[in-house]
């Protein structure tokens, strides 16, 4: 189904996982646009670049859950936050603007929110690449860290109360699958 929407919004990142802020993010997208694409960056091993503005951003370490695992994820991060119907979930290869309109249309807004050099380097791409931009300043001390969730991930201890509460049982169970210690490379099933 087609959303009938008078603007589309779009939401980028990594989601490596999805947190509190991503879905803050995603609900300033919605007071100004009818529907939000969430674009999952990195979707494939193929997509990871070093990026001169963000060391860590191409690493196994950084990018330890798959696709589809980002996207459960993120259905029950949107579902817990009573954002799902307003929301479409995407792949977005940042690493292939000539195909970006493939998956998120021209149309859709942009919204950025910059923390740092990496923030500001993606919403100048997305701008020169022909969407419509919004950015939002975020104040660099009050940043969720996805790298400390990933810490507590792998030592197994806090991490419940860094991601929203509806996330929970869905990392339970990617990690009782596979546990984050055996996440460098991609799990082939």
């Amino acid at each position: 189904m087609t959303p009938a929407v008078a603007e589309l919004g779009c939401v980028t990142g990594r989601f490596q996982p999805v947190h509190g802020q991503h879905l803050e993010l995603v609900e300033l997208a919605l007071q100004r646009c009818a529907h939000v694409l969430v674009a999952v960056t990195n979707p494939d091993t193929g997509a990871r670049h070093t990026e001169p503005t963000s060391a860590h951003r191409h690493t196994g370490a950084a990018n330890p859950f798959t696709y589809v695992e980002r996207v459960w994820l993120l259905d029950a991060a949107l579902r817990g936050a009573g954002l799902a119907e307003a929301t479409t979930v995407v792949p977005f290869d940042l690493t292939r603007p000539q195909v970006w309109a493939e998956y998120v249309p021209l149309r859709a807004r942009q919204f950025v929110r910059v923390y740092s050099d990496w923030e500001r380097e993606k919403a100048d791409r997305l701008g020169a690449g022909g969407y419509p931009l919004t950015v939002l300043d975020g104040d660099p001390a009050a940043k969720v860290d996805a790298t400390d969730i990933r810490a507590a991930l792998t030592s197994g201890a806090g991490w419940e109360d860094l991601v929203p509460p509806a996330v929970v049982p869905v990392l339970r169970d990617l990690l009782y699958r596979v546990p984050m210690g055996e996440r460098s490379a991609p799990v082939r099933r």
